[in-house]
């Protein structure tokens, strides 16, 4: 799914997301390495390059990856010219030309988005084949627990100043697949609202679905997390989010 309409308001209805969760457990994961010196960092379903910038600011050398143009040109416009980041429009499950790199992210459930078994297993080999020797791959994703006790068959809302929206969940047809409706209402100058909407698609897949995957993909070394803790690794189940890092040796 792109994000069109949803591009320019995603910032401003994402202000709370914990992006300094997401760069702390990925500085910590850098560092409890201490035989991979990571510099190169590809950001797969980067957004609007919030991780991504405040990754680079740290030095590290950043490729943000999107499908969104939309998405890539708020990104572009609030990164700093100073800051080593290169902007890729690309679907993740069909990658191509990936520049080798040290460490490969994907944030905010973006793999959520993946939804069918074998595009899964296409982004991991992209990946994989990617990574220098001894590379890191760390995404997460939302458990199935937390996906039929919270999201589905409920819904959520919130109103700003200049924008609200009302977004639906409901169930698809297999086990951890949900559909997102949204509806956004966006205030112009005149103070009238536009409204339009969007429709999300995401699944998700037991934790041992996607270390599988992970194993036979080549990958080894598996760890798994959940909830912003590297040190969270007993009752995983129990977790919202759940987070894979997975390293590469040949």
């Amino acid at each position: 799914m792109e994000y069109s309409k949803m591009a320019p308001l995603y910032d401003r209805l994402m202000i709370d997301a914990p992006y300094d969760d997401w760069v702390a457990v990925i500085q910590e994961v850098i560092a409890s390495y201490s035989d991979r010196n990571v510099n190169s960092i590809v950001d797969f379903g980067c957004g609007t390059g919030v991780i991504t910038r405040k990754l680079a600011v740290q030095g590290y050398q950043l490729t943000g990856i999107d499908i969104s143009e939309d998405m890539l040109e708020l990104a572009k416009k609030e990164a700093d010219p100073s800051l080593s980041i290169k902007w890729l429009k690309q679907d993740i499950t069909k990658l191509n030309n990936v520049p080798d790199m040290d460490m490969a992210i994907s944030c905010c459930d973006v793999v959520n988005y993946i939804v069918n078994p074998t595009h899964i297993a296409e982004f991991f080999n992209s990946i994989y084949r990617s990574l220098n020797n001894n590379g890191l791959f760390l995404f997460d994703v939302h458990s199935l627990p937390h996906i039929e006790e919270i999201y589905i068959n409920n819904t959520f809302a919130d109103v700003t100043e200049a924008a609200a929206y009302i977004w639906f969940c409901q169930p698809g047809d297999q086990e951890g697949e949900m559909y997102h409706e949204l509806t956004f209402f966006e205030s112009d100058q005149s103070g009238k609202y536009d409204r339009y909407t969007e429709t999300h698609h995401q699944r998700t897949f037991s934790v041992e679905f996607y270390k599988k995957l992970l194993f036979d993909t080549g990958f080894n070394n598996i760890q798994v997390f959940a909830d912003f803790s590297i040190k969270t690794k007993n009752n995983i189940q129990e977790g919202e989010r759940i987070f894979f890092l997975a390293k590469k040796n040949e």
